[in-house]
């Protein structure tokens, strides 16, 4: 079977999250020479396939077999795949089964390795992610089993292949404030206390603004507004209270604290409630990490492309790896149809995301 027989075949099952439709029976039996371990809890299903080759080092390939639901607007069936004009039609070719059939194809054909493959697969990552990947982790901590390195095979490449890999993510900070007031008649506006006028002097501090300056593998840390509402929706009555949520997705130069320190100086003549929830935490792999260089490296060698390292775009599961203090990068095809109607990849790109790989793993070890 070739990977592109291999993704088709991936792509054919209906996946989504959280049900592996069966397809991590399939994989398992795919790699039948790896040593299985299931973790599966509140209907999510993770995946660990290991093979120890010799003594070294652990480099693991992680992903996801859920899609998201596919939605309306498709010309074809987003479950039966189809190849028109070198491209592939189906849902979860960009997000992430081609990924999964690259590197599964690569640890399926390798026969030698100085030191450990694994894989690490859940069903669980387009949806809460609370029972997925983070769980087979804390299990293999408990049995010394976790990798020193890891390739999560997320689409991140921009305009061309080979053109972007992630060596780290932002996290993301969700805050949901509440300006107090008092309700009045608009007729008499100096008997009420009006939560929008207060606000209003104060927007330009909030919206869009930098918290930090950002360094050399992130942007700055920006205060997103994503919703204001308050009132009656009626003209003579002016609002009790204003409500206005937002996000920040950010670097390590900002916590949780220094969001409550900002918006504490500017409404301290305020009567407000602030409250504050961490999705996701950032972390970053050095530049200098082996699995930065070698996978570049192998980019290099396939695409004749010096790969860009971003932290750009939203959250993934290797912010789990990170946590874990396992050095991590992302690296898959072009994602620009993700998560769409009609998404697509093609058959070049899933090719030489399979050389990539394949290159790689011969020469992780071969390396000066």
């Amino acid at each position: 079977m070739s990977v592109v027989d291999l993704l088709l075949k991936l792509l054919s099952y209906e996946s989504i999250t959280p049900d592996d439709a069966g397809s991590l029976a399939f994989i398992e039996s795919y790699l039948a020479g790896y040593e299985a371990t299931y973790v599966n809890k509140e209907g999510v299903k993770n995946l660990f396939l290991t093979k120890k080759f010799s003594e070294g080092p652990h480099l693991c390939f992680a992903g996801h077999v859920d899609v998201v639901p596919a939605g309306e607007g498709w010309q074809t069936d987003p479950f039966v795949p189809v190849i028109k004009e070198g491209k592939i039609y189906a849902r979860g070719t960009q997000d992430m089964k081609s990924g999964v059939a690259a590197f599964l194809q690569v640890l399926k054909e390798i026969d030698s390795f100085e030191g450990r493959l694994s894989v690490l697969l859940t069903s669980d990552e387009e949806g809460e992610a609370t029972y997925g990947t983070v769980i087979m982790l804390e299990h293999l901590k408990t049995l010394d089993l976790l990798p020193d390195y890891c390739i999560v095979a997320e689409p991140t490449c921009e305009e061309v292949f080979g053109d972007a890999i992630k060596i780290g993510r932002r996290g993301s900070i969700n805050g949901y404030l509440t300006i107090k007031g008092k309700q009045g008649h608009a007729a008499y506006p100096e008997k009420a206390i009006n939560p929008v006028h207060q606000i209003a002097p104060l927007l330009e501090q909030i919206a869009g603004v930098n918290l930090d300056s950002g360094d050399d593998d992130f942007a700055p840390s920006q205060m997103v507004i994503t919703d204001i509402r308050g009132g009656m929706e009626v003209t003579n009555v002016t609002p009790s209270s204003l409500k206005i949520m937002f996000n920040v997705r950010n670097s390590t130069k900002t916590t949780q604290e220094e969001i409550k320190l900002h918006i504490a100086t500017l409404f301290k003549d305020l009567d407000y409630h602030l409250e504050l929830t961490q999705g996701s935490y950032p972390f970053v792999t050095t530049r200098d990490s082996k699995i930065v260089k070698e996978l570049s490296r192998s980019i290099e060698s396939v695409t004749g492309l010096k790969t860009k390292l971003s932290t750009a775009g939203g959250t993934s599961d290797a912010r789990f790896m990170g946590a874990f203090g396992i050095d991590v990068v992302e690296f898959g095809v072009i994602n620009d149809t993700i998560h769409a109607p009609n998404e697509r990849t093609s058959i070049e790109e899933v090719e030489k995301l399979y050389d990539v790989f394949k290159e790689m793993v011969i020469n992780f070890n071969n390396q000066g």
